[in-house]
């Protein structure tokens, strides 16, 4: 774990916190053609199964990532999963009976299970666990004792220092002394004890502050030994210990990923991703771990995150269309408040609600999981930029992708390595043709994306669509109880009048969608609007919008939200 600031760690209180992502083939059963791991943070055990069983598994999603399963410190906040009390199953998130449920619905939806793994140390404090265990922070009946931690119980303070980044405490929390044979054995039966219930896989977190042969020793002892295996160690420039240090021992998450991506979406240019990855002096692409964001950094801001907006969305559609490392899919819950634990304990009722945001459902993001897995062992093909915000490739002749991050429309010839025909591009549920030379033109609004593979070469679930009008999209954030509406100069849309507004779909989720029948020809002016659950509007800033339905079709507008 690199050093953090004051804020990321009072945020991580609990440790380090990662996302996982999918197998190396070198430390793992072979993961096959799905490599996407979903991170379910903080999601209850029950919630996680429905997913599996509605979004997970017929989207493509190759593996399941679980919050630490085991008993943790009491309390509302977020980082209380990451102080442990014992090793048993029970947390807020379900009882042992709950996981095993969970293991079994997800593998029958094709999906496996990576539980998220804390056992580095235990707690900063005392009291009772979740599951009624009593402990103080040196003592923890009938598992650990005073002479089981390391001899130093300060702080880490000095990340040149490897003595001090991996026997001292991490933010206060009591650190294991992972040298001894007594704690690594109550680890390794803790493990076991969660591959005999059918798990997968381990995120293990705050590797960096654990020799990494004393991880090396802790596998070794795993019933199956050869179980795939994600280490958390954050890179930091001069410091004394380097993630590739645990690449003997299976993946480690590639943080510098993750931090590019935001700059270079932030404010630079996309196309200095042409060789994106170990081009950049990143570790080897089949045993790095890769994301946008995850739990922690979302938080602590060295990463985007949902609030980013179209930032986040595109970078998102990125990863994973790019070949490089394992990707994760971050799927959590609105915060203000940093420390704020999931809503509703967890219980996921119904993504958009209850401030759920459900990023592993978007269809922006979801739509591509299926294009990695048909695109997967193909390398990049027809690269193409613009020379700033603008850029295309192809994955050999399964898959091509366009994202346009420039302010204004694109319209460009793109050639392809697809076999010719018609495909579905598949960000937005629109056919594209590909000629016999394997050119296609097509136009992309503001911010927006296009994907094609072979593997879906018609749209399906169509509905009579709009054949004269306006096709309104619009990236707009909101918080639970909100909702976006449109209206304009025309009757069709309010007049003008918020009480006659049209409400857009938050099925793409950040994007709002409708389409509305307009005669062909038509100027008009439009503006978006939020209401809240009490019915308070507020507007988006800025002058009135215009647009114009064309001769004949529809005018699509590919709009953010103007705060």
């Amino acid at each position: 774990m690199a050093r953090r600031t004051v804020a990321a760690a009072l945020a991580v209180m609990a440790g380090a916190a990662v996302g996982v992502t999918a197998p190396s083939q070198a430390q793992a059963a072979a993961p096959g053609d799905k490599d996407v791991t979903a991170v379910m943070f903080e999601w209850k055990f029950s919630s996680v199964a429905k997913a599996c069983t509605d979004t997970l598994g017929p989207a493509g999603y190759g593996y399941v990532q679980v919050s630490p399963p085991q008993e943790r410190i009491q309390g509302s906040q977020w980082w209380t999963a990451y102080q442990p009390v014992s090793y048993r199953i029970a947390g807020p998130l379900g009882d042992r009976t709950a996981f095993k449920a969970m293991v079994d619905t997800c593998h029958a939806a094709g999906v496996k299970v990576v539980a998220d793994t804390v056992i580095n140390h235990m707690t900063a404090g005392s009291g009772t666990g979740t599951g009624g265990s009593s402990y103080t922070k040196y003592n923890y009946p009938g598992i650990y004792s005073a002479g089981d931690f390391d001899n130093c119980t300060s702080e880490i303070t000095n990340y040149q220092d490897r003595s001090n980044v991996q026997n001292c405490e991490l933010v206060g929390l009591a650190d294991l002394d992972t040298g001894e044979d007594w704690v690594r054995g109550r680890i390794a039966a803790y493990m076991n004890d969660l591959l005999s219930l059918g798990v997968d896989g381990f995120r293990i977190d705050a590797a960096k502050h654990m020799p990494a042969a004393d991880l090396a020793n802790i596998k070794s002892r795993l019933s199956n030994p050869g179980v795939y295996w994600k280490q958390e160690a954050i890179y930091g420039a001069g410091e004394a210990v380097s993630p590739s240090e645990y690449l003997g021992n299976g993946d480690v998450q590639e943080f510098r990923y993750a931090r590019d991506l935001k700059r270079v979406f932030n404010g630079e240019k996309l196309a200095y991703l042409k060789n994106f990855g170990e081009g950049w002096g990143y570790m080897a692409s089949g045993q790095s771990g890769v994301f946008v964001d995850n739990h922690d950094t979302e938080r602590g801001g060295d990463t985007l995150n949902y609030k980013d907006g179209a930032n986040y969305t595109l970078a998102s559609v990125f990863m994973l269309a790019w070949p490089y490392g394992s990707p994760d899919v971050h799927s959590g819950y609105e915060w203000t408040d940093k420390n704020a634990g999931a809503p509703g304990g967890g219980q996921v009722d119904a993504c958009y609600s209850g401030g759920w945001k459900c990023q592993h459902d978007w269809t922006e993001i979801k739509s591509m999981v299926a294009l990695r897995n048909v695109a997967r062992g193909q390398g990049v093909t027809n690269w193409w930029d613009n020379g700033n915000n603008a850029i295309a490739f192809g994955r050999g002749a399964k898959a091509f992708v366009a994202i346009n991050h420039e302010a204004a429309a694109l319209t460009q010839t793109f050639q392809t390595s697809l076999p010719a025909g018609t495909y579905c591009n598949v960000q937005n549920n629109t056919p594209v043709t590909v000629d016999a030379s394997g050119r296609f033109t097509a136009t992309l609004g503001s911010n927006t994306a296009l994907a094609l593979h072979v593997g879906a070469p018609a749209c399906g679930g169509s509905t009579t669509p709009v054949t004269s009008g306006a096709s309104f999209n619009v990236n707009a954030t909101t918080v639970m109880g909100e909702n976006i509406y449109v209206t304009g100069n025309q009757s069709a849309l309010g007049n003008w009048n918020t009480g006659s507004a049209l409400k857009l779909d938050p099925a793409s989720y950040p994007v709002w969608k409708l389409d509305v029948t307009l005669p062909a020809g038509t100027a008009f002016e439009y503006k978006y609007l939020r209401k809240d659950a009490a019915g308070n509007v507020t507007w988006e800033s800025g002058a009135n919008r215009v647009a114009t339905v064309p001769s004949s079709g529809k005018v699509t507008l590919n709009d953010t939200w103007r705060g």
